[in-house]
């Protein structure tokens, strides 16, 4: 038995030579990394790659993500089982609340996620391998609960001084461990009120695992705050098609169980976005190649939390270019400047990532805003077929969401910077904003409505994308004040502001003469995909709908047109 792993351990390190070697004729024959031609990071993917190389150079330096799970990543220098591990760097780990003990939790799963995020390894690089990874292994089912599951999260997100921007969970709780009475996916389980608390306390993205497979995980799948990861798998070597083990939102058939008890409970939809998960390449805790599997959305997901990594980077850069001129006197005011601290904003880049997501190709023309990839669900529909295009009260489609992740648009998303509605807009950027209700005897806050006025003509036929984020009100029921979750301590749900979205003709003054909206009375997300009816000047309308909680509401507005 011993020479029987022998073989197969020589016969890894064969394959990883012959990699190294393959890719080193690749790189004297173009800039561009081989890995991009048949990885999940490439341009079959996410196409991350090429924010990695010239001239974006973007790694996530200096960017802090997390991670939760079951275990932990081993590390070299604390883990016996990491010795010949040094591609994986992770900045600290824990186990729950505490620091981890040397040798004790590590798990391959785990390091097999992380690799995906921050391998530095030449055969299998990590989307983003100069980020600052923090991790949290919770334990066994026998050690753990949805308590001890924010705990680690909590945890996690306090590292870097706070500045965490991205946490990714690649596992969920089941149902049938809930402690409440006949529990449902309705946004109330601790852990889902957890991560909706700490996405908007802590300032952090939450990318979570889809359900898949036989079902059972769906805890916190029912987030409002977080982003609920599906995954894709290759066609003819490109990641175009929802994988079959994705249960999506609203799956008619889970193995071994109702498949009512996997859904959000009501209309609103879970997935957010789609994400590689299908044949992914990864490292195990020994620093040896696994080869891709079966896969799921828990390889998904940190697909999503390392983009998060590179976009921060391009964002802190920019921020610290309109510091540097300000203190020169060169700069603008900041209002004016487009980057400010608005740019970490967990809400903008929720927005900035749903809306440059791949829906249908674009034929060239531009039109179709220049998107890579149809992606089809497992119907083989596209996102033009689904009742997210053709209803103005679901925003997101039940298996795709708003589209399949691609990192390099989202980049081109995010890089115009911040435009306010106090000027005429550009074809692409994004608002970090607020909409208010009027409070009788109070001064005016705010407006119960902005208006974004396109500054040049759309054209017939072409496609508005427009994506709008608000977070639900989810406070802590602080016992001892000390402004952390602690055992004993629950979640207050507050509920969830109606917000609303419309593509009007500039002139316009009544929503009613919108041309298109989004309206869902349940989401905390609403989506456009729209094609322009006639050349003309256009704007989009954000409308502060229905009060349930606070009279101001703070939210994020992507858009993009050719």
């Amino acid at each position: 038995m011993p020479q029987h792993k022998n073989q197969h351990k020589n016969q890894r390190k064969i394959i990883r030579r012959l990699a190294g070697v393959l890719i080193g004729i690749g790189l004297t024959l173009s800039s561009t990394p081989v890995m991009a031609l048949i990885t999940s990071v490439g341009a079959r993917g996410i196409d991350a790659y090429r924010l990695q190389d010239a001239p974006y150079h973007l790694t996530g330096r200096k960017i802090a993500i997390g991670q939760v799970e079951i275990g932990r990543p081993a590390l070299f220098g604390l883990d016996k089982a990491a010795v010949n591990n040094r591609s994986l760097q992770v900045g600290r780990l824990f186990y729950q609340g505490s620091v981890a003990t040397a040798n004790d939790g590590i798990d391959d799963h785990a390091a097999r996620v992380a690799s995906i995020m921050v391998s530095r390894d030449k055969t299998v690089l990590g989307v983003a391998p100069n980020a600052v990874l923090y991790a949290s292994g919770v334990g066994t089912s026998q050690r753990s609960g949805q308590v001890q599951e924010c705990q680690a999260a909590q945890t996690v997100a306090l590292q870097n001084g706070g500045d965490v921007r991205a946490i990714n969970f690649s596992f969920g709780e089941s149902l049938s461990r809930d402690p409440r009475l006949h529990a449902v996916l309705d946004g109330n389980a601790l852990l889902t009120q957890c991560v909706d608390w700490s996405a908007r306390v802590h300032n952090v993205l939450y990318a979570i695992s889809g359900n898949q497979g036989r079902g059972g995980y769906p805890i916190p799948t029912d987030t409002f705050n977080g982003m609920t990861i599906a995954n894709s798998m290759p066609i003819n070597g490109n990641f175009t098609k929802v994988d079959f083990f994705s249960l999506g939102s609203q799956p008619k058939t889970v193995i071994g169980r109702d498949p009512a008890t996997e859904r959000n409970v009501g209309a609103r939809r879970s997935v957010t976005v789609v994400a590689p998960g299908r044949r992914i390449e990864t490292l195990g805790t020994d620093g040896e190649l696994v080869p891709g599997d079966l896969g799921g959305t828990s390889f998904a997901s940190p697909h999503v939390t390392a983009t998060v990594a590179l976009l921060q980077e391009w964002g802190d850069q920019s921020i610290r270019q309109v510091q540097g001129q300000q203190v020169q006197g060169q700069a603008r005011s900041v209002e004016r400047s487009h980057w400010g601290l608005d740019a970490r904003r967990q809400e903008v880049m929720k927005a900035v990532l749903m809306n440059a997501a791949d829906k249908v190709e674009d034929s060239g023309d531009g039109l179709r805003l220049g998107m890579s990839r149809t992606l089809l669900n497992l119907n083989n529909q596209s996102w033009i077929e689904s009742d997210a295009y053709q209803t103005l009260a679901i925003p997101l489609d039940a298996e795709m969401g708003t589209g399949h992740l691609n990192a390099y648009r989202a980049y081109q998303q995010f890089s115009p910077g911040q435009w306010s509605d106090a000027q005429a807009i550009p074809a692409i950027a994004w608002d970090y904003n607020t909409l208010g209700e009027n409070v009788p005897g109070e001064a005016e806050v705010t407006s119960a409505y902005r208006d974004y006025v396109f500054e040049r003509p759309l054209q017939a036929g072409s496609f508005v994308a427009a994506t709008l984020v608000w977070n639900r009100l989810v406070d802590l029921n602080d016992l001892n004040g000390n402004e952390e979750f602690d055992l004993g301590e629950t979640f207050i749900n507050k509920g969830l502001n109606n917000l609303d979205l419309y593509l009007m003709p500039a002139i316009a003054t009544q929503t009613q003469d919108s041309i298109w909206s989004s309206v869902s009375q349940v989401d905390s997300v609403e989506h456009i995909f729209h094609p322009v009816p006639t050349t003309g000047r256009y704007k989009l309308r954000v409308v502060y709908r229905d009060r349930v909680n606070e009279p101001t509401q703070p939210y994020a507005l992507a858009w993009w047109t050719p």
